[in-house]
């Protein structure tokens, strides 16, 4: 939605892009673009509360800072909401934040009159370091819904002094501690995204996602059932989002329904990702959802969540049936001891065996997660970790390195021991030329981050893994791997 030069909008709220530096050349064409459903909530949110928003997805534009800072130039906001935060929250805030910095930068240069906050999971973390290091105004702990609403009102009745919960500030250089925002206890209340604001052409499904179609990966959308998570494994900072504290909220089946009603009649939508930590987790809820998308027939293709340990076969067989042709699992490693140590050890790999088993049973494909470099990790560990993904062969794997995500246990673990993190935000991300993983007790950043680099060649070039590609989705989707394999990843540490 375009506005005249001469309209003041009260908010821009800006999805920041240096996708080039996150993911490299991959980021060109094999990286899925999602559309940034919390920026979409909250613009939402404070348009049904009588504002007027503007949305810039600077990482759809494939827009650098300065063209996302002229954009905001021309809208005169009085306020302008930087998220750091995406449709896969903990990989995708830190990594974010070099985004955030060079837009806020700008602006300053720029000497714009509007206040700026930036929200999402890293600065909900470190609040008073995102204050000191990248210069807003205000940063937000926690979710935005109800600081950026009494922000906006504070600044349209002209006052100066700011009291309110979740929004931190600094004056005369000491940090206003404000504490954590308020979560949106009634999801049901809350509007859907404000989709409308957004260009949903440019948003594409992961490449994985759409291995049957791999040409056709649009119109794609993402949608949430639940927010939050139960579990505190130590590598993930999810929590820092909702108060710091473990726990899920609910939207009810219907509400989740009417969503997917309009996203696909308005917007053709044929792939979804459900954000969900854990869609597959409450058995009679998720039931009900399943049956009333049965129901309806879309034949939309969604891609969830789900643990080992929360499936069975009549609830995958229920799963397949409503249109979720891809369950992501976190299996993480081969090591029952290196998963107690960062407490996911719950379950040994027969229980994996199995839970993955059936989900190939019921005609559902599988994208294992696998986590290279966890604290206990040696290099025997990680090869069992490989051997456990080789064996299980599923139909696409994402193999991580442990990171020291602000806002984890692991992170305050690095801290409290003195172990290097990276220097630059940019060096969380997985996939960039400044990656950095945690070290283990045993091994360095660089033998881990080379491993993970040869176990992801090893896996995609493993015939058996091609053959079983072949069969299932042909050959042009063993032609796309193969094309895949040609970015090769550039690693400074490795160099």
């Amino acid at each position: 939605m375009q506005l005249s030069n001469d309209t003041i909008v009260d908010i821009v709220l800006v999805n920041p892009n240096n996708k080039k530096e996150m993911y490299g050349q991959l980021g060109e064409s094999l990286a899925g673009i999602e559309p940034p459903l919390w920026i979409g909530l909250l613009a939402a949110y404070l348009r049904e509360k009588g504002f007027s928003v503007k949305i810039i997805d600077a990482d759809a534009q494939e827009w650098g800072a300065r063209e996302t800072v002229a954009e905001i130039e021309r809208n005169r906001p009085l306020v302008v909401g930087i998220g750091a935060i995406g449709a896969n929250p903990s990989a995708s805030s830190t990594p974010k934040m070099m985004g955030v910095r060079h837009t806020i930068a700008l602006i300053k240069e720029k000497n714009l009159s509007c206040k700026v906050f930036i929200h999402g999971i890293h600065p909900s973390a470190l609040p008073e370091r995102t204050l000191r290091e990248e210069g807003p105004d205000f940063v937000i702990r926690g979710e935005a819904f109800y600081p950026a609403e009494e922000l906006l009102r504070a600044i349209k009745s002209k006052k100066e002094n700011f009291n309110i919960k979740g929004l931190w500030s600094l004056k005369n250089g000491k940090v206003i501690d404000a504490g954590w925002a308020d979560v949106a206890k009634d999801l049901d209340a809350l509007p859907f995204p404000a989709w409308d604001l957004l260009e949903m052409d440019k948003y594409r499904a992961y490449n994985w996602h759409c291995f049957g179609d791999i040409k056709h990966r649009s119109p794609y959308a993402v949608i949430y059932s639940s927010l939050g998570c139960p579990f505190r494994c130590h590598y993930c900072n999810i929590h820092s989002f909702y108060e710091g504290k473990s726990g899920i909220r609910f939207r009810s089946p219907q509400r989740v329904i009417e969503e997917i009603d309009w996203l696909y009649q308005k917007y053709q939508v044929r792939h979804i990702k459900i954000l969900d930590e854990l869609f597959v987790i409450n058995k009679d809820r998720l039931m009900e959802i399943c049956d009333l998308l049965i129901a309806r027939n879309y034949g939309i293709n969604f891609l969830a969540y789900a643990r080992v340990d929360t499936v069975s076969k009549d609830v995958l067989a229920k799963l397949k049936k409503a249109g979720v042709n891809w369950l992501a699992f976190g299996i993480e490693a081969g090591s029952r001891k290196v998963l107690q140590g960062v407490a996911k050890g719950h379950f040994d790999q027969d229980a994996v065996r199995k839970a993955i088993q059936m989900t190939h049973e019921a005609g559902i494909y599988v994208m294992g997660n696998y986590m290279f470099g966890l604290p206990d990790d040696t290099m025997e560990t990680m090869q069992e970790t490989l051997d456990l993904a080789t064996e299980l062969n599923c139909e696409y794997v994402n193999f991580y390195t442990a990171m020291a995500y602000p806002g984890s246990q692991l992170y305050e673990d690095a801290l409290n021991h003195g172990l290097e993190l990276p220097r630059e935000w940019i060096g969380f991300s997985q996939l960039g030329e400044e990656t950095l993983p945690l070290p283990t007790k045993h091994l360095s950043s660089a033998e881990v981050l080379r491993f993970r680099d040869n176990a992801f060649n090893a896996y995609y070039q493993n015939p058996r893994y091609l053959a079983m590609m072949k069969e299932k989705f042909g050959q042009e989707a063993v032609d796309h791997i193969n094309e895949m394999l040609k970015h090769k990843l550039y690693r400074r540490i490795l160099s």
